[in-house]
């Protein structure tokens, strides 16, 4: 679909000079008026580009530039002039021109800059685009659940929405605890500003400081340039601490006074930043637990849970086990352009019966492999591999068995099936090698 270009002038030797020069260089689509107030009404077309006069019969080229940015603030505006006056450049420009050209008009500065105004439109309605998308993304219509124990979480995520109060979300790991932040975000008053998310667990101690907070250049050995944290990239919008139970006491501290005076410290520099931030914190730790152990700082907590949100893990959502395979399965046929027609009553019933220690995560892995690797227009047990998660009679029975020892049992079992590779167990089993590493030491395996 071609550009549409707008030309806005009362002197009708320019007006056909411009538009013929338009024309034959890109071939756009043109309109022209000889007044603001015809071209106001033509605004609905969506050009991408306006050039308009200043001076204007009735209402004058500032005047319309005015309303045509109450329209639209994303629409390029180049101003023309025969008054080539600073004052008259700077009110254009002030008012949110693109550009600026006195008359008589320089082609060969011109033709650049409409090249520049066209691409930073594109750019304009693709950031737009993208916003949207992330919105319908992680949108509470695409957080599959129809539990009660879900319902109630949803209920509480939207009166967080539009303030900054924060937020901790308990949940094991695989509960989708970083969609439920994403949510929060991209649903709430900062969602035209990023979300920085990061995963305490997966960066090594030493380097978290300095990646929360930054540095500056020769704080350390590698710290070859100034380098901004993470707090300071996601100021304006939400810094998202997943699994913010693995931080050092030291660093538990930092982040305490982070919040009381909403300024950070780069390691090496003694000027303070400011920032703005909203926090979403996640763990599938005891925090409470920690504290009695000296692991946590009390006070942090009470910051950081002003708003409690527990996600229930899959095994107590039995009803959306049928619901989030059949999501699952019908986002990754697509994706694999598959045309495959369901489940075979068999697979759907050992997804019921498994234990998902791994939750929604493990669930979803799950379908993806099976939808690839089925050779069958349906998705049958054996696609599923499913072999240790599923209760039989000779291994496992929820009923009796409390979750501990289920879950140990499980834990034994992929840990003899992989030799004991830690890295191909957590992957088994949609954990993190540290959330591994400690139900292991938690039963003493």
């Amino acid at each position: 679909m071609g550009k549409l270009i707008f030309i806005v002038d009362d002197e009708q030797a320019i007006s056909k000079l411009l538009s013929f020069w338009v024309k034959d260089k890109w071939k756009y689509d043109i309109e022209v008026f000889f007044n603001g107030e015809d071209m106001l009404r033509r605004l609905q077309a969506k050009p991408d580009l306006i050039l308009l006069d200043i001076m204007l019969p009735g209402l004058d080229g500032i005047e319309t530039l005015k309303r045509v940015k109450q329209f639209d603030e994303d629409l390029p505006v180049i101003m023309l002039s025969a008054q080539g006056s600073i004052e008259v450049a700077v009110d254009a420009l002030k008012f949110g021109a693109f550009d600026y050209f006195a008359k008589p008009i320089d082609m060969q500065r011109l033709e650049p800059a409409i090249k520049n105004a066209i691409k930073a439109h594109e750019l304009s309605k693709e950031i737009v685009n993208l916003r949207e998308n992330l919105k319908r993304d992680y949108s509470f219509d695409n957080i599959i659940s129809a539990d009660g124990k879900m319902q109630d979480v949803f209920k509480l995520v939207s009166k967080v929405l539009n303030n900054d109060i924060t937020v901790l979300i308990y949940g094991e790991s695989g509960t989708g605890k970083e969609l439920i932040a994403r949510a929060i975000h991209y649903n709430g008053n900062r969602k035209d500003k990023p979300i920085v998310v990061v995963n305490c667990a997966s960066i090594p101690r030493e380097l978290l400081e300095s990646e929360l907070f930054g540095h500056v250049k020769g704080s350390f050995t590698d710290a070859k340039v100034d380098r901004p944290g993470r707090f300071e990239i996601a100021s304006g919008g939400t810094l998202f601490l997943d699994e913010i139970g693995n931080l050092p006491l030291p660093l538990q501290a930092k982040i305490l006074t982070m919040l009381e005076r909403r300024e950070v410290t780069r390691v090496g520099s003694n000027k303070p930043i400011s920032i703005d931030i909203r926090l979403i914190c996640a763990t599938n730790m005891p925090l409470h637990q920690m504290i009695e152990e000296g692991k946590f700082r009390q006070d942090l907590l009470y910051r950081i849970n002003t708003v409690e949100i527990d996600l229930p893990p899959l095994r107590e959502r039995f009803g959306d086990i049928p619901l989030l395979s059949i999501h699952f399965f019908q986002v990754y046929s697509k994706k694999y352009k598959k045309p495959l027609r369901g489940f075979t009553k068999e697979a759907m019933k050992r997804l019921e019966e498994a234990a998902w220690p791994g939750n929604v995560r493990e669930l979803q892995h799950v379908i993806e492999r099976a939808v690839i690797m089925t050779e069958s227009e349906w998705i049958n047990p054996e696609d599923l591999q499913l072999r240790m998660l599923n209760k039989t009679s000779d291994e496992l029975d929820l009923d009796n068995y409390e979750l501990d020892k289920v879950e140990k049992t499980i834990i034994l079992k992929v840990m003899k099936m992989y030799q004991g590779n830690i890295s191909k167990a957590a992957t088994e089993l949609g954990l993190t090698r540290t959330s591994l590493y400690r139900r292991m030491e938690k039963y003493g395996l």
